[in-house]
């Protein structure tokens, strides 16, 4: 008898176990079945493509931003990061003549410049990347609307607009195609290289990964400059899809990235989470924005919804921070 209810009792604590780490998948799927319901418009062809493309660029960036996030940083800048790459790219584009390669190259290149300044600053300064970004953001903005000359850089050649508006054969958008090479980097990156362990080292545990031989410092700024180039990526395809570019595109998007985060189980004090996760997350926030146009909800009712998933978002990691304290003492 004894020995059944501990076997019902460990098929229990699997089945708990299984639902707390797939809990996000749960949410979306409830997500999707509950606007399905509420509006014919929301399950078809047109209405899903337009998800994945406008979720792309925010995919791209959170992927960026992982990275830091998993090292046990903050980058709150990339929203002005896009800002200041994209109009820098577009008035090398339309301004000054350069041929557009050399132009998103140096777009590229600018990306991992930004991203190489916040970590360097935060090394060299001692203080948390956190509190960095909060002061580099600012001045990423005020540069991007010195470079922009507060105006908004129209008509983008057409292989720029290609970034975001493009498709391949004719129905697979390019700016999706981008995001999953991008998602595909980066999981292999984190998942099967010596970088990727010495990150997830460093955000569990600072000291004992310097104790351990890792470069801390060196890793600290590979790993901003990794987020850099790929929020610049996501900076192309954004002013790509939008066709012109000015200084107020852009921000915002580091908190859908960090909500995105924190949904898909990447904790705020670093050393866990998933690629995967954070892609199901991007999708969550992508959904519920779309569904609640629909149905015709305000946009200011929209910003109540979001502060509320950002709340819920940080409880859920707290929650799944302390049930994973939880079981490893039960099994000690």
């Amino acid at each position: 008898m004894a020995e059944l209810f501990r076997s019902e009792n460990k098929g229990i604590n699997n089945l708990a176990e299984i639902f707390r780490k797939y809990a996000i998948f749960f949410v979306l799927l409830g997500l999707i079945i509950l606007f399905t319901i509420l509006t014919p418009y929301f399950l078809t062809i047109s209405n899903l493509t337009n998800i994945f493309v406008q979720q792309s660029y925010v995919i791209i960036a959170a992927v960026g931003l992982s990275f830091v996030m998993i090292s046990g940083g903050m980058d709150l800048s990339i929203g002005f990061q896009m800002s200041l790459v994209g109009v820098t790219t577009a008035a090398l584009a339309k301004w000054y003549n350069v041929p557009l390669p050399l132009a998103l190259i140096s777009g590229l290149a600018l990306g991992v410049v930004l991203g190489l300044f916040n970590g360097i600053a935060s090394i060299k300064l001692k203080i948390h990347p956190l509190i960095i970004t909060l002061g580099t953001m600012t001045v990423f903005q005020g540069l991007s609307y010195i470079v922009s000359k507060q105006s908004v850089i129209l008509n983008l050649p057409a292989a720029f607009k290609f970034l975001g508006q493009g498709y391949v054969f004719g129905f697979l958008p390019f700016s999706v195609i981008l995001m999953i090479v991008t998602v595909l980097c980066a999981s292999f990156i984190l998942n099967f290289t010596y970088l990727g362990r010495h990150i997830y080292a460093l955000g569990g545990n600072e000291e004992a990964a310097r104790l351990a031989g890792i470069n801390i410092n060196k890793v600290k700024l590979i790993v901003f400059a990794i987020c850099g180039f790929f929020v610049a990526l996501a900076a192309l395809v954004l002013f790509g899809r939008a066709g012109s570019a000015a200084s107020s595109t852009g921000p915002g998007t580091e908190f859908t990235a960090i909500t995105a985060a924190f949904l898909g189980g990447i904790s705020f004090k670093g050393g866990e989470g998933k690629i995967w996760g954070l892609v199901t997350g991007v999708f969550i926030l992508g959904v519920l924005s779309n569904g609640m146009q629909l149905v015709g909800m305000g946009t200011y009712s929209q910003y109540i919804v979001r502060g509320f998933v950002l709340l819920a978002a940080v409880g859920f990691d707290e929650f799944q921070k302390n049930g994973i304290q939880f079981t490893r003492k039960k099994e000690k």
